[in-house]
């Protein structure tokens, strides 16, 4: 099993901090001071510099990601292949449609497959640990020597007749009925191979399908560390438009603000994994339109993808009313139930337990105190949605069909998470109506605990 290597941290910080050529302050003219918070969204008075501020070039990037990438093949690889006691694992593709673990395996910048390749991990044991291979028409990076040099063999000739020298007892491939990121070997590839391979061979393939989940859910301390920047980043742009720089009250539509943001992001050399959202509860009296009002509840859903690693988040702002100066004590209350229900669900995150078992004591213990949860956490990583245990309490007709296989996946420590959770509350204030806080914050289960990798939102953000 791999062990918890939580210890070890910071370096890369460092490396990030250091290497850094600060960006103009998207807040003002070059100079201009902005406010830094704390990770609860507290004013801790003036400052420089924000996180937002401190975004590498893509060479700086790249130059981290390949320094991870290497502790990563070192150290991951072989832990993982021996904890499913498979002794080699082949990665093949073509071009455009690549497995979903072939490019995290690249040094960058890696773009798409060169050609038909294969990456090739063969673990000969304690003493001479995993060697690694590519066999494809250009190299695959300087952590994988070529053997298919002699092109008078064809590729998968050569493939077979590597294969066959080394004489693994267990061949792992890209097969899977569960897990999309375990199946990624195409038909006619997989055909391919079992014909060259020979029946007695082939005979030799099982599903790698655990391995690349191991592999993509798997966390190494650099990242660990590192994640805590990264989702800096993603709670300064929050604040960024959950402000009257971006919103206008009776003037904004939240289509402006979805938009605004995918400007932002695009603007600051970033990726976002998928379209945001913004969306709004008001009373049940007040028009039924998209344009932000006073005493609106506002609610996003944001991701971005930043040094290989994605955030997914959901933080809530309140739209003062003319006469207001504080959000309504009901929402306060509803956002403090939902951070309630936060702190129940991460204490029921023990290594080795399910998905499935984890949820079930979650909800229970917020329902015995009172609340009103519905809990749909999901792993992050390389994907948004991630590769690793599902959190799910959501019926089998609303997910996905594999999601009621996926929740009997255990939990592994150095994972990362979204917590992700619905928390429903009635507030006087509107009536009694109930108000649903969508929850979601990023954290990391390492050293037997899960914690927030930035903190979390406690305090409503407020527009004025």
């Amino acid at each position: 099993m791999l062990k918890s290597f939580s210890a070890t941290l910071v370096l890369v910080s460092g490396i990030l901090l250091i290497s850094v050529s600060p960006a103009a302050s998207p807040s003002g003219e070059p100079g201009q001071t902005v406010t830094k918070f704390d990770r609860t969204g507290h004013s801790q008075g003036p400052a420089s510099v924000r996180d937002i501020d401190n975004i590498l070039p893509h060479r700086d990037r790249a130059r981290v990601e390949n320094a991870w990438l290497e502790w990563r093949l070192d150290n991951i690889v072989p832990a993982l292949m021996r904890r499913e006691n498979i002794d080699m694992w082949i990665v093949i593709n073509r071009e455009y449609n690549e497995d979903p673990v072939y490019l995290t395996m690249l040094p960058q910048p890696a773009m798409a497959s060169a050609g038909m390749s294969a990456l090739i991990f063969h673990d000969r044991g304690e003493t001479e640990g995993v060697a690694r291979f590519s066999c494809g028409p250009r190299a695959a990076g300087a952590h994988y020597p070529n053997i298919w040099t002699d092109r008078r063999l064809g590729q998968f000739e050569r493939l077979a007749e590597f294969i066959r020298e080394a004489a693994p007892q267990r061949i792992g491939v890209g097969i899977s009925r569960v897990w999309a990121y375990g199946d990624g070997l195409s038909v006619s590839i997989r055909d391919r191979l079992v014909e060259a391979l020979g029946t007695e061979l082939s005979g030799r393939l099982v599903s790698a399908e655990h391995l690349a989940v191991g592999w993509l859910e798997t966390r190494s301390p650099m990242e660990i560390s590192a994640y805590r920047y990264v989702a800096g980043i993603a709670h300064d742009l929050i604040r960024e438009f959950y402000s009257n720089r971006v919103i206008v009250p009776e003037v904004t539509t939240t289509d402006d603000v979805v938009w605004w943001i995918r400007d932002r992001i695009a603007g600051l050399g970033l990726e976002t994994w998928f379209q945001p959202t913004v969306s709004l509860q008001r009373r049940q009296d007040a028009a039924r339109d998209n344009v932000i009002r006073r005493g609106d509840l506002l609610h996003c859903d944001v991701g971005i993808v930043y040094l290989g690693l994605c955030t997914d988040m959901q933080w809530q702002a309140y739209v003062l009313r003319s006469e207001e100066t504080d959000v309504p004590d009901g929402l306060k209350d509803a956002l403090r139930q939902a951070n309630r229900v936060a702190d129940i669900l991460m204490a029921e995150f023990v290594e080795g337990r399910t998905g499935r078992e984890i949820v079930e004591a979650a909800t229970a213990r917020a329902e015995a105190e009172g609340l009103r949860p519905l809990i749909y956490t999901h792993p992050i990583g390389f994907h948004g949605h991630g590769a690793g245990c599902f959190i799910d309490a959501r019926p089998e007709d609303r997910i996905d069909e594999n999601n009621k296989y996926r929740k009997y996946y255990p939990l592994y420590p150095d994972t990362a998470y979204a917590i992700e959770f619905s928390s429903t509350t009635s507030v006087p204030e509107w009536g009694g109506q109930d108000v649903r806080i969508g929850f979601e914050e990023t954290a990391i289960f390492t050293g037997g605990v899960c914690r927030f990798v930035d903190g979390r939102q406690t305090e409503f953000l407020i527009i004025r």
